[in-house]
C-alpha cells in the first residue's frame, strides 16, 4: 500500500475511534464496505452496518453486500425504507436523491438512537465532492460523518485500501441507485424500477460488467463500456438482448454509442445549483 494511502488510513481510523460507537450506511459498494471495515477494525462490536431495502436496489445487490458482512464477520441489519411512496421522491426531480437520503437517514436515526450509536456514517469520498450530490444536504441535516472524505481518501485510494485489506469487491464497478436509470421528470414507479432491474440483469448475463439500462417512459438506452460495444453490436447478441427486453415490456431498446459516462444523468441538466 502507499504510504500516503496508509497514512490516510491511519487518521481514519483515528477518527473512528474518537467516535466511540457508530452505525454505517452500508450499500455494499466499495466505499461503504471499506468504511465498514474500518470501523469495524477500530471499535469491534461498537459498529453496525445497516443497509436500506427497497426497490430502488437490487435484490442481488442487497444479498451480495450481506453475503460480503457475513464473510467479514461484520453485523448487519436490514432496513425496509420506503422512498418510493413519497411523492417528493417518485416525481423525480434533479434533487430526487435528497429526499431518498432523507428517508435513509430518518430511519438510520431511528436505529441509531435504538442501538446507542453515537454516529452514523457514510462512504462519501474525496472525489464525491466533484459530483452532483443532493443527498448532501440530508446528510448534514442528520449530522452523518464521512470519514473517508474526511481523511482526504480518493475513490483510488478507496479500492487500493480495500485490496490491501482483503475486500473482494475492491474492484466493483461504480453502482447508484434503479432510479438513476430513470430521467428526471419522469415519474419512478415500482413498475419502472422492477424492469431496470430485470433489464441490467439480462445485460450482465450477457457478459457485460458495466451496465446502464436507460427507462424513459418505457423506452430503453442501453449503456456498456466504450471497450464493449463492439461485443453489444454483435448482430446476433443484439437482436437477442432486443428480444428479452421487449419481452419485459420496453416498447424501444436503443444503444448510446458513446458508452457507460458516470453521472451522464447529471449533465442533462440545465441548472446546476450548488451544494454549498
Amino acid at each position: 500500500m502507499k504510504p500516503e494511502v496508509a497514512d490516510k488510513l491511519e487518521l481514519m481510523s483515528a477518527n473512528l475511534k474518537e467516535l466511540g460507537s457508530v452505525l454505517v450506511a452500508y450499500s455494499g459498494g466499495v466505499d461503504s464496505s471499506l468504511v465498514l471495515e474500518m470501523a469495524h477494525r477500530a471499535l469491534d462490536h461498537a459498529c453496525l452496518g445497516v443497509i436500506a431495502s427497497s426497490p430502488s436496489l437490487p435484490r442481488a445487490e442487497l444479498e451480495e453486500a450481506i453475503a460480503l458482512a457475513r464473510e467479514r464477520g461484520i453485523t448487519v441489519r436490514v432496513l425496509k425504507t420506503a422512498e418510493v411512496e413519497r411523492a417528493d421522491y417518485a416525481a423525480n426531480s434533479p434533487d430526487r436523491c435528497y429526499f431518498c437520503k432523507s428517508e435513509l437517514y430518518e430511519g438510520l436515526a431511528r436505529v441509531a438512537l435504538e442501538v446507542g450509536a453515537a454516529a452514523i456514517l457514510d462512504g462519501f469520498n474525496r472525489d464525491d465532492r466533484a459530483d452532483w450530490r443532493p443527498g448532501r444536504r440530508a446528510a448534514a441535516e442528520h449530522g452523518v460523518v464521512s470519514p473517508l472524505d474526511q481523511a482526504g481518501l480518493t475513490k483510488a485510494d478507496v479500492r487500493e485500501a480495500a485490496s490491501e485489506l482483503g475486500l473482494r469487491n475492491w474492484d466493483k464497478p461504480a453502482a447508484a441507485c434503479l432510479s438513476s436509470r430513470i430521467p428526471y421528470g419522469i415519474p419512478v414507479t415500482v413498475e419502472s424500477l422492477g424492469r431496470v432491474e430485470s433489464a441490467e440483469r439480462l445485460l450482465r448475463a450477457e457478459g457485460f460488467r458495466q451496465v446502464r439500462v436507460r427507462d424513459a417512459n418505457a423506452a430503453a438506452t442501453i449503456e456498456v463500456e466504450v471497450g464493449e460495444l463492439s461485443s453489444l453490436m454483435e448482430p446476433v447478441r443484439l437482436a437477442r438482448i432486443e428480444r428479452n427486453l421487449h419481452a419485459l415490456g420496453y416498447s424501444s431498446v436503443a444503444v448510446d454509442q458513446a458508452g457507460y459516462q458516470r453521472g451522464k444523468l447529471n449533465r442533462t441538466r440545465v441548472d446546476r445549483p450548488s451544494e454549498g
